[in-house]
């Protein structure tokens, strides 16, 4: 989840030593006492010339077949930087102890020319919702934290048929922040406070906070996460990487933590467009569109030529922002894009009616969910569960959204029906008719402000209305880093209609070459809150 106001509230989809499943809480004791802050010597993220941070999955597999790097080789040194960088940000709860071995086969497959596609040998980290049969799924909650799923979900069984390596699980917001009304992001009583790589007092943002600044931090090739409202693309923007929200059922949710089926995605986050494409053709199969297009977009010039692009400022994530995304608008207009001002309607509406049909649907799907594991049964359970456990309570006491959805009307409820109705009716006109009046090829919007400093006493500080249309309507959206707020990341948002993920990626990649905007974090322990210088 991502905005916090109860007036406007939306649910934003935006322990252990590690190499071990780990004592609950241990990891979040470590946070708390804010040790090692100090931006200490990162190991390099070279491995035999191959440069982790720029690295891309079609270069990886080059290497692959001509017998220059292998799966357990990346996979290793995947691991040494979570061992050695991890400890700093706290974004990786726990990692496979199958790993080496799923490297190890990958490595057999490649030297018999038989391997699986693009991400065969590619290492993964899942966010901590996603279940796996083998390690623990939690939704960072204590509630969860016994033994494993029974199965995979569907979308992690479609990354092992694809030869990827599953390299751990990454830590998110507890309950994906649809439990208080005042959370923390990047917080669970399972992991602890997630940090922000580039400032490591600021806040990752959203729920698929440890898979963004685990990417980062170059801890994984890719990673995935989920995204109700603003939980794959503003975690992506805060911590300067590509982040993308797939068209509603192009990912199967089967086997994913849930806050509403209305609106829930998993998605593919990675440092480039291109990676980000080629894992989303796994995850959403033949559906997802043509890969090989994708892959040849990202290093095509000019390809930004006669694209017209709508741009919504949002004036109120600062000046910073503003000039940046002013700067943008310029250097995609040098590029041959055409870049007109548009703000999308029905806004106001869509904040009023999203957050009380998010209750009637969480209520109903956790305890679809709930049913099917170990531990509490039902949203009922679970309050209890949170209101018998003192760690949960550690960063943020509340449970006030629980206990809302729990009084909530059912989604059998004529009321309930008209608002989501009405709620898919506006979402999609915000979008169709914006980009038809103006004879568009995507929106653009800051995906996030800077990040802001992390603060269990006070909570977030994230209104951020951008994500909200594509979320509600089901359509796709496409986080790509646009430049720097002082030492702080920003991302350009791109939106586009309903099963356009092929064409966005591909905008997007023409964008991320234009903007060339990526730069590796430096784990600076702070910023003054009021810089205002900008890359």
């Amino acid at each position: 989840m991502k905005k916090r106001s109860l007036a406007a509230l939306t649910a934003a989809l935006a322990v252990a030593p590690l190499l071990t499943a780990g004592v609950p809480g241990q990891r979040a004791a470590a946070a708390a006492s804010g040790a090692d802050r100090s931006p200490a010597p990162v190991e390099s993220a070279l491995l035999r010339g191959v440069d982790l941070d720029t690295v891309t999955i079609p270069e990886l597999q080059a290497r692959m077949k001509r017998g220059s790097l292998t799966s357990s080789e990346l996979t290793r040194a995947y691991l040494g930087r979570i061992r050695a960088v991890d400890p700093k940000i706290n974004a990786v709860l726990r990692v496979s102890p199958t790993a080496l071995g799923q490297a190890a086969a990958s490595d057999a497959r490649h030297r018999l020319g038989r391997t699986r596609g693009p991400l065969d040998g590619i290492p993964v980290l899942l966010k901590d919702n996603v279940d796996t049969r083998d390690m623990p799924t939690t939704a960072g909650s204590l509630a969860l934290a016994g033994g494993p799923p029974d199965r995979d979900a569907e979308l992690v069984t479609r990354l092992r048929a694809a030869g990827a390596v599953i390299l751990g699980k990454a830590n998110m917001s507890e309950w994906a922040n649809f439990r208080g009304a005042k959370p923390t992001s990047g917080w669970s009583a399972v992991g602890g406070q997630t940090r922000n790589p580039y400032v490591l007092d600021r806040n990752p943002c959203g729920s698929s906070s440890g898979s963004a600044a685990a990417l980062a931090a170059s801890l994984a090739q890719v990673a995935i996460g989920t995204e109700t409202d603003g939980s794959i693309v503003c975690p992506a923007g805060m911590n300067g990487v590509v982040g993308h929200k797939p068209s509603l059922g192009l990912v199967s949710q089967a086997g994913v933590v849930p806050i509403s089926a209305e609106q829930d995605t998993a998605g593919p986050m990675a440092r480039n467009v291109v990676d980000t494409a080629l894992t989303l053709s796994v995850l959403g199969g033949r559906g997802a569109g043509d890969t090989a297009h994708l892959a040849e977009a990202a290093t095509r010039p000019g390809s930004l030529r006669g694209k017209r692009i709508g741009l919504w400022r949002l004036p109120s994530l600062g000046s910073g922002v503003n000039a940046l995304m002013t700067r943008t608008a310029a250097r995609l207009r040098s590029a041959g894009a055409t870049v007109v001002e548009v703000t999308p309607p029905y806004q106001a509406r869509l904040a009023e009616l999203e957050f009380p049909a998010l209750l009637s649907e969480f209520h109903r799907d956790i305890d679809a969910y709930l049913a099917t594991r170990q531990g509490p049964r039902d949203l009922a359970g679970l309050i209890g569960f949170n209101r018998a456990t003192p760690a949960e309570r550690t960063c943020f006491a509340g449970q006030e959204l629980f206990e809302m959805a729990l009084a909530a009307p059912p989604t059998t409820d004529p009321g309930y029906r008209a608002v989501r109705a009405e709620l898919k009716d506006l979402s999609r006109r915000s979008i169709d008719e914006t980009m038809a009046a103006h004879d568009l090829d995507a929106i653009a919007s800051p995906a996030n402000p800077p990040a802001w400093t992390t603060d269990c006493a006070r909570g977030d500080n994230d209104v951020i209305p951008s994500s909200t249309p594509a979320a509600v309507a089901g359509y796709p959206s496409l986080s790509v880093p646009a430049g720097f707020v002082g030492e702080l990341p920003v991302g350009i948002l791109l939106m586009a209609g309903d099963r356009q993920d092929a064409r966005l990626l591909s905008l997007g990649a023409a964008v991320e070459q234009r903007l060339g905007a990526w730069r590796a974090p430096r784990y600076l322990p702070t910023t003054p809150s009021g810089a205002a210088g900008e890359r």
